[in-house]
C-alpha cells in the first residue's frame, strides 16, 4: 500500500492525475541539466525516486514507464529536450532502464517504518540512487570501458545522489503531511 491511505483521496481519477503529475515532474527535472559528457547531470533521479516513494513502488514504476514511453515515442522529455528510440541504445541507456526498477524499490523502501527516520530514509534513497548509477555506468562501460565509465558516469554523481536523496525524503514527508499521500 502506498501513501494512499486517506480514503477521500483514493479514487481512480486522483491516482491517474498523481501518476500523470509525476510524469510531468520527471520531464521538467530532466530539463534542469548540467551538461556533461557523456552523461548529463539532471534532477531526473530525484523525480524518479520521489515518484516511487510517494506513489508506491507499482504506481511509481508505472509513472516512470509512461515517461520513458513518451521519450521512446520521440517526445522531447529527456535531458536537453531530446527523445527518441536512439536514447535507449546510447550511452545513457543503462540509467534509463534502471529508472523503473529504482522507482519500484524506492516505493518498497518508503513503506518501511525506518523510512520515517530521516538518516535511515536518506540512506535507503542513496542505495536506490546507487542502483541507477551502477546500472547506468555498467552500460556505459560497454561503450567506453570500465575506468572511464566510473570516472564519467558514476563518481561525479555521488554528491548529487546524496543531496537528491535528502530532497526525496524531505519532499515525501511534506507530501504525506498534506493528507494526499499520507502514510499511517
Amino acid at each position: 500500500m502506498a501513501f494512499w491511505t486517506n480514503a477521500k483521496w483514493e479514487t481512480p481519477m486522483r491516482r491517474l492525475f498523481a501518476v500523470a503529475g509525476f510524469v510531468v515532474l520527471m520531464a521538467l527535472c530532466a530539463r534542469l541539466t548540467v551538461p556533461m559528457v557523456p552523461v548529463p547531470m539532471t534532477l531526473q533521479t530525484f523525480a524518479v525516486l520521489l515518484a516511487g516513494a510517494v506513489l508506491g513502488g507499482g504506481r511509481g514504476a508505472v509513472a516512470v514507464l509512461l515517461y520513458l514511453g513518451l521519450a521512446a515515442l520521440g517526445l522531447p522529455v529527456l535531458s536537453d529536450g531530446t527523445g527518441g528510440w536512439s536514447r535507449f541504445v546510447g550511452p545513457t541507456a543503462g540509467y534509463l532502464v534502471a529508472f523503473p526498477l529504482a522507482a519500484f524499490i524506492a516505493g518498497a523502501l518508503a513503506q518501511r517504518a525506518v523510512f520515517r527516520r530521516p538518516v535511515a530514509g536518506v540512506a535507503l534513497m542513496i542505495g536506490a540512487h546507487l542502483l541507477i548509477l551502477g546500472l547506468g555506468s555498467a552500460w556505459l562501460a560497454t561503450r567506453i570501458g570500465p575506468g572511464p565509465a566510473l570516472a564519467a558516469g558514476f563518481t561525479p554523481f555521488l554528491i548529487g545522489a546524496g543531496v537528491k536523496s535528502v530532497a526525496v525524503v524531505a519532499c515525501a514527508a511534506v507530501l504525506r503531511r498534506t493528507g494526499m499521500f499520507r502514510r499511517d
